[in-house]
């Protein structure tokens, strides 16, 4: 028979939980923040919101009738469905035990009970003011679930309570760093366990921005110190933004920016989706970087900053940091020339530093060079720029068009079609940076010497074709002038609109042999062209065969041959099929004026062939490309081969939307095959 003594709740002994408890915090909070990455290592726990579980509530009065109520033999449990709210544990069903809610504020302690029957020892006490109350969990696991997410949930209530009530700075500070440390020992690993301290902390400094003297600058930095742990996997809220911001405006050369934002930020570039909805964030990272700045040899320390970015590899591992780097030096730009125009039209008692301006501005613009050094940033960087997504001030003022050079010259040097020709204007009727440096221009100071080296990166690439040189004619003059000044890449222009009759005006094409004739260069380039023209009559007087087919594995360097070899302006039909020809061979087919069928049946014919042929192959009525590697880019060109009848895109990267454009703008066009492809 059980004595008066086991019917009383032993309590003194504990087991140990599967988890490492929380942490007993002393009242001193240490100063250097704890990484989440020392943590000690151990099983974690989701937090629980609510849950069904077995409840029983004891109390403590010492009667023998409450105690033998009390005993084990008599003990009565219920079953609840636990809800664990902001300020106290309820249930969804209140009666018997749970008929009234246990506020965190009164309660004492929450532990594990041991020495309990096997069916029943996954319980956990709550001791209250006048007893306690058990939870009885099914197994091990969800008991320390339901341990640690009570222990979290009264723990943020008491921090919330003591941070609000909070009027000594030194008070504030401890709180913080011991409710920080709780968050990072606790095993519950949920969203909220980081960012409830984060939104706790940021209505706090919301409200500290009302008064000033409330936080002393020890204060300030202790309080950031605090919170660096917690930033190491959450970005920071738009008062932490603003209150890291003004850190390091006032404190730009404080340890604490190197040491403890350079992570944050370095989070920010690498994860931000859209500054649009955080433009804080976008401002202390603005503010960050004013900071490095003005450490020594600032430009160098920023320049570095933007190299650690993008990593040590050749392709940086993070896509969102060029575009994130590039929309913060943007906005700073702007907001600089914004804030000039403003001290400039307000009253005298504004303030501008023009040496401090200038220098903020600089900064940016190396940043933004720093960027052009790098291949696999070029062209997002030259398609971001290629608006020119800059004030008109900024535009019309010499020292930023003048370092922005670098970064252009960088974009125009680059061998891939794709990045040079974002220096080029973005749609037709806009100016892009190759017309903003045309000697002459706005942006112009080195009279042309950057514009040539667009203009040879362009001809000599993809835009030596009669669409980019009709455009030129409205250039005409500064191609001239190069040209007299012995750049080559102008003298190029000049042949190239001559070979193509881009020009009509026979005056102005005097005007153009005259100036190639004043140079050695240009006399050379010259004579060739006459001795091509020459050439080139003598291919296309009528005669000669009307129908050609290469014998497979043909090279272009064959087909060059072939034409060479007699006239051939009879040719209506050319068959390429199966041979080895590329885009290269573009430059020859353009040369046969009565061309109307044209085979290129699985050869390696690609989109600047394509581009090159639909300039000058009017005639063309039948069209074979099926099994080349033509895309969209190529194919939207087809549109100005208006004499179209029949076109075979089968096996090609025709889109669905593409078809549909080309079927619109090309009238006579009967047949079409578009198998294995997209539209099909």
């Amino acid at each position: 028979m059980a004595t008066l003594a086991d019917a009383c709740v032993e309590v003194t002994s504990t087991d140990p939980p599967s988890a490492p408890s929380t942490p007993q915090h002393s009242s001193s909070a240490s100063s250097s923040p704890v990484s989440i990455k020392s943590l000690p290592q151990g099983p974690k726990y989701k937090l629980v919101s609510e849950g069904d579980i077995q409840v029983c509530r004891l109390n403590h009065t010492r009667t023998i009738v409450s105690k033998i109520m009390n005993s084990k033999y008599l003990r009565r449990w219920e079953s609840h469905h636990i809800v664990l709210d902001h300020g106290e544990i309820r249930s969804a069903t209140p009666y018997g035990f749970m008929e009234l809610g246990v506020p965190y504020s009164g309660i004492e302690d929450v532990h594990i009970i041991s020495r309990w029957d096997a069916g029943q020892k996954f319980c956990i006490r709550i001791t209250i003011q006048d007893g306690s109350l058990l939870l009885q969990a099914h197994n091990g696991y969800l008991r320390d679930q339901w341990l640690y997410s009570i222990q979290w949930k009264k723990h943020m209530y008491k921090y919330e309570k003591l941070l609000k009530n909070a009027r000594r700075p030194e008070v504030l500070v401890k709180e913080i760093k011991s409710m920080i440390d709780v968050s990072l020992t606790t095993p519950i690993q949920d969203v909220s366990v980081y960012q409830f301290p984060l939104d706790l902390v940021s209505e706090l400094l919301q409200q500290v921005c009302k008064n000033s003297d409330v936080i002393t600058k020890v204060a300030h930095e202790n309080i950031i110190v605090a919170l660096a742990p917690l930033l190491e996997n959450n970005h920071p809220t738009q008062e932490i933004c603003d209150f890291f911001s003004k850190h390091c405006k006032n404190s730009p050369r404080s340890s604490i920016v190197i040491e403890l934002f350079t992570p944050v930020v370095q989070r920010i570039l690498k994860h931000n989706m859209d500054f649009g909805k955080n433009p804080q964030m976008r401002f202390f990272v603005q503010e960050y970087i004013q900071a490095l700045n003005c450490q020594n040899d600032g430009i160098r320390v920023v320049q570095n900053f933007v190299r650690s970015m993008h990593g040590p590899s050749h392709t940086c591992p993070h896509p969102r940091v060029l575009p994130n780097l590039v929309a913060v030096c943007l906005a700073a730009i702007y907001n600089l020339y914004e804030e000039k125009s403003n001290a400039m039209h307000n009253n005298i008692d504004v303030i501008f530093e023009e040496n401090d301006w200038s220098e903020k501005l600089l900064c940016y613009i190396s940043m933004l060079e720093t960027m052009s050094e790098y291949d696999d940033w070029r062209y997002v960087l030259g398609s971001l720029l290629q608006p020119i997504p800059f004030p008109d001030d900024a535009i019309a003022h010499e020292v930023f068009t003048s370092h922005m050079k670098s970064v252009i010259r960088n974009v125009a040097s680059d061998e891939n079609c794709d990045v040079h020709q974002t220096v080029l204007a973005i749609r037709e009727g806009k100016e892009g940076w190759f017309h903003l440096y045309c000697p002459g221009g706005i942006a112009c100071d080195d009279e042309g010497d950057l514009w040539g080296v667009m203009l040879r990166t362009l001809i000599r690439c993809c835009c030596k074709r009669k669409k980019f040189l009709q455009g030129m004619t409205k250039m005409i003059e500064p191609v001239m002038l190069l040209a007299i000044r012995d750049n080559v890449a102008a003298m190029e222009v000049l042949c190239s609109m001559l070979e193509l009759e881009v020009i009509s005006s026979q005056d102005l094409k005097m005007q153009m042999i005259t100036t190639l004739q004043s140079t050695t260069d240009g006399k050379r380039m010259y004579a060739a062209l006459c001795e091509r023209q020459i050439a080139l009559r003598e291919l296309q007087q009528k005669g000669g065969p009307k129908k050609l087919t290469l014998p497979s594995k043909s090279t272009d360097a064959d087909l060059t041959k072939m034409l060479s070899s007699g006239s051939f302006g009879n040719l209506e039909c050319l068959s390429l099929a199966f041979t080895q020809v590329t885009s290269s061979c573009a430059h020859e087919l353009i040369k046969l004026p009565s061309l109307r069928y044209l085979n290129l049946w699985s050869t390696q014919f690609g989109d600047v062939g394509l581009q090159l042929i639909s300039e000058h192959l009017h005639k063309l009525q039948v069209l074979n490309l099926c099994e080349t590697p033509v895309t969209d880019k190529g194919l939207v060109s087809l549109s100005a081969l208006k004499n179209l009848r029949k076109l075979n895109l089968n096996s090609t990267s025709l889109s669905a939307l593409t078809f549909e454009g080309l079927k619109e703008k090309l009238p006579a066009l009967q047949e079409c095959d578009v198998r294995y492809t997209d539209a099909w």
